[in-house]
């Protein structure tokens, strides 16, 4: 159930209702002068009949679960038994927004919330916290451990992901779950099984949609970690610590450069040169997300037009871009102005986007941005094809240029009969789709001539070249093209 604060004995609506009446009553009696103190007497009277509002009342949502946790573990104390925290975390709520719009979200997770209510127990309570999650404080149990946690969670899952019908079919929304058994900490109190609880929920989210997590102390460590690279990511982009380093990617026909992707590193000053997956699980989901995306066009854009002016022109660069960033409708815009800035045709950026983006029913926003784009004149390349559930027509649905097929396809692909019949089946899809393909994560000569032989367009890969900075992208681009010169002037000389 919802907890809510204490009410004055007249609530505001019962007073604007009988207002007109009371106006009429007082304008009968007394004239102009009558509404005239009616108007300076009002505001005093709504006051005087309020009912004093109890200590604690007033405060936020979290501070009264964490209150109603320190009564269940002071009850605890005296009687003995244990409590919990559970943290749920609706992870399709951004999806739902766009693709139902905000009055059926509200109605598909009002339902929820309501499922939720009914398969509490008895003396268990049910909070929204400011974030949008739900909190859940236990009551006292003698018999509460941790397995009886997690089948609490499982429960509360399953009732949440049955599909809610709508006028317009049913939908289904997934959930994330945290917990945090008392015993679990050595000084348990209301905030700290709260704070364990949000830091599994978090957890939850970021491992699978649909995980349950009970808190761990290498948990805290590790969001201790995130938060501290959280806190520091915008000035690490102010101090230019945020690069974008740039790998290659070749035709198989000519062995030409046709481009590069570009992909983060963060110079860290402590810790190191940190790849994408050591900082990016911290800033998803935030603000930050736009900030890299704008530090990577920016670096990317910049990179192509100075290496124009020392003659060392490459086609194009591939950006990631984020789904956070792709329902922005204003990008198609921002992406054009920045082109224009640098003195680039929409054709020198190829932007791309995770298979995740576009599986299943799609985005109507994303899918009309990629669109925008894409009739600007810029690549749209389907990033890690083969890893999610990207349909044909979701494909179709998405004006893309290029599959990038990911790693996993690729690996001994010239030596494991599997993987080149799954590799051939992706080239036969993109050649009856219209589209380009490239390889990605090509190791060794031998995959590289394979997939050359299978008809994959392009290749990206350690044998290649690996990521690196913009400054070692011109020497190596110089020593590449002067390598295939030379064995250009001995193919010819050899005839």
């Amino acid at each position: 159930m919802f907890l809510a604060p204490l009410r004055p004995a007249i609530q505001t609506w019962q007073a604007l209702a009988l207002s007109p009446l009371l106006a009429l009553a007082v304008f009968w009696l007394g004239g102009e002068a009558g509404l005239a103190t009616m108007a300076a007497l009002c505001p005093l009277a709504m006051l005087a009949v309020r009912r004093p509002i109890p200590p604690g009342s007033s405060a936020s949502v979290s501070d009264q679960v964490i209150a109603r946790l320190d009564a269940t573990l002071a009850e605890i104390a005296v009687r003995g038994g244990a409590t919990g925290c559970l943290v749920i975390q609706f992870d399709d709520a951004a999806h739902l927004r766009d693709r139902l719009g905000r009055s059926r979200q509200s109605e598909v997770l009002a339902t929820s919330v309501a499922r939720l209510r009914g398969a509490l127990r008895p003396g268990d309570l049910l909070y929204t916290l400011e974030d949008g999650s739900l909190a859940v404080a236990l009551s006292a149990s003698p018999r509460l451990d941790a397995e009886i946690m997690v089948r609490i969670a499982a429960r509360m899952q399953l009732v949440v992901q049955q599909p809610v019908m709508l006028a317009s079919g049913p939908v289904q929304v997934i959930c994330s779950i945290g917990f945090c058994h008392s015993a679990q900490l050595t000084q348990p109190s209301g905030r700290a099984l709260l704070d364990a609880a949000q830091v599994a929920g978090d957890e939850a989210a970021i491992c699978t949609p649909g995980a349950i997590r009970g808190f761990t102390a290498e948990m805290a460590r590790a969001r201790s970690d995130r938060d501290a690279l959280r806190a520091g990511f915008s000035a690490a982009v102010d101090r230019g610590e945020v690069r974008a380093w740039f790998q290659p990617q070749i035709s198989t026909d000519s062995g030409d450069v046709t481009g590069v992707e570009a992909l983060v590193r963060w110079e860290h000053p402590d810790r190191g040169c940190l790849a994408p997956a050591a900082f990016l699980p911290a800033i998803e989901g935030s603000d930050l997300m736009e900030l890299l995306g704008q530090t990577m066009l920016t670096q990317s854009l910049a990179m192509l037009a100075d290496f124009d002016r020392r003659g060392l022109r490459i086609p194009a660069v591939a950006v990631n871009f984020s789904q956070q960033e792709l329902r922005d409708p204003q990008l198609p815009d921002r992406l054009a102005w920045m082109l224009d800035s640098f003195g680039l045709s929409p054709s020198r950026l190829t932007v791309e986007v995770l298979e995740s983006v576009v599986s299943g029913d799609g985005e109507d926003v994303v899918a009309a941005n990629i669109g925008r784009i894409a009739a600007m004149g810029c690549g749209v390349d389907l990033d890690d094809f083969g890893t999610g559930n990207a349909s044909i027509t979701a494909i179709r649905r998405f004006a893309l240029n290029r599959l990038k097929i990911d790693r996993s396809f690729i690996k001994e692909v010239d030596q494991n009969r599997d993987q080149q019949n799954l590799v051939t089946a992706i080239l036969s899809l993109a050649e009856r789709l219209g589209l380009e393909t490239l390889a990605e994560g090509v190791e060794t000569p031998a995959e590289h001539a394979l997939l050359a032989q299978l008809g994959c367009g392009h290749v990206q890969g350690f044998v290649i070249a690996r990521p690196m900075p913009a400054e070692e992208l011109a020497t190596w681009l110089v020593s590449y093209r002067e390598r295939q010169a030379h064995a250009l002037c001995i193919g010819v000389g050899a005839r």
